[in-house]
């Protein structure tokens, strides 16, 4: 039984393919606000260079957002294809629950604007909402007791996504089943017209 990992939310198109027990091969491509172009493309590349055919697999996990408004529909639409017409299960997960992984870490991922979607987790629960903070709110809560991943460049740091396609399979157990693919709607913390600002 395989399952597919699918997460376009943010600047990366990153599909994964997993079996029960790991991730076994993966493609992340960083290419924003064209994820739509070469997501079946890429999902077919994956499949076919592992010898695994669309009818074996049988899960798909999918990030929900928060996220950039297109990238997370792109990918959610492909899960919900592949569930409702193709018959696999899905999955989901917080965007920033699956960039923080199993750390003890703050997610910071640009919200435009001079914002962020924020996200505090602990081996893999939150320990708060998903919520949208300013730069300036954000820059109080930096400190050295917990891993900083995500957007940090706005904060005059390296920028840090570590081993995000492993965090699929290490949250495992935190994936959440939809009962009903059709009503799954995108966790976006802003409205439509939010994120057309610059």
């Amino acid at each position: 039984m395989y399952t597919i990992g699918i997460d376009t939310s943010h600047q990366f198109l990153l599909l994964v393919l997993m079996d029960e027990k790991k991730v076994i091969d993966y493609i992340r491509q960083q290419c924003p606000k064209l994820q739509s172009e070469y997501i079946i493309l890429e999902l077919n590349n994956l499949l076919k260079r592992n010898g695994v055919a669309l009818a074996e697999v049988s899960n798909v996990v999918v990030s929900i957002g928060p996220g950039s408004y297109t990238g997370v529909r792109i990918g959610l639409t492909v899960a919900k294809i592949l569930g409702s017409i193709v018959g696999k299960n899905v999955y989901t997960l917080s965007t920033l629950q699956l960039y923080a992984g199993l750390d003890n870490a703050l997610v910071l991922l640009d919200a435009r604007a001079k914002r962020c979607y924020v996200g505090r987790y602990n081996k893999g629960s939150a320990l708060g909402e998903d919520k949208v903070m300013t730069n300036e709110e954000i820059r109080e809560l930096l400190n050295d007791d917990v891993t900083l991943i995500g957007d940090l460049q706005l904060f005059d740091k390296e920028s840090c996504y570590p081993e995000v396609e492993q965090n699929f399979m290490r949250l495992k157990d935190r994936w959440q089943k939809a009962s009903n693919v059709d009503l799954l709607t995108p966790a976006y913390l802003k409205s439509s017209q939010e994120y057309l600002r610059k």
